[in-house]
């Protein structure tokens, strides 16, 4: 019983890293496209789960003019592989 457990565990840790990788990348993306975009740097960065697989990431900003701005990116990711 142990044995498989042990198995079980040694097949799903490096699936469940490389899922939150991937995940940690698109928030990064995000970040940097919205900062960029809007002439600012990055406040804080989230992701927002919304029900049916939706995701969004809610960025903090702080424009040149000392303005804290949130910008919100909808994450596509799920949707493209699911096209596939």
């Amino acid at each position: 019983m142990r044995l498989k457990r042990l198995q079980y565990l040694l097949v799903a840790l490096p699936v469940f890293f490389l899922s939150v990788s991937a995940f940690a990348i698109e928030l990064n993306e995000a970040a940097k496209q919205a900062a960029k975009n809007n002439n600012a740097k990055v406040l804080s960065a989230r992701t927002i789960n919304q029900g049916g697989g939706r995701r969004t990431h809610e960025i903090k900003l702080l424009t040149k003019k000392g303005v804290v701005k949130t910008v919100r990116v909808q994450d596509n990711s799920q949707q493209k592989k699911k096209k596939h």
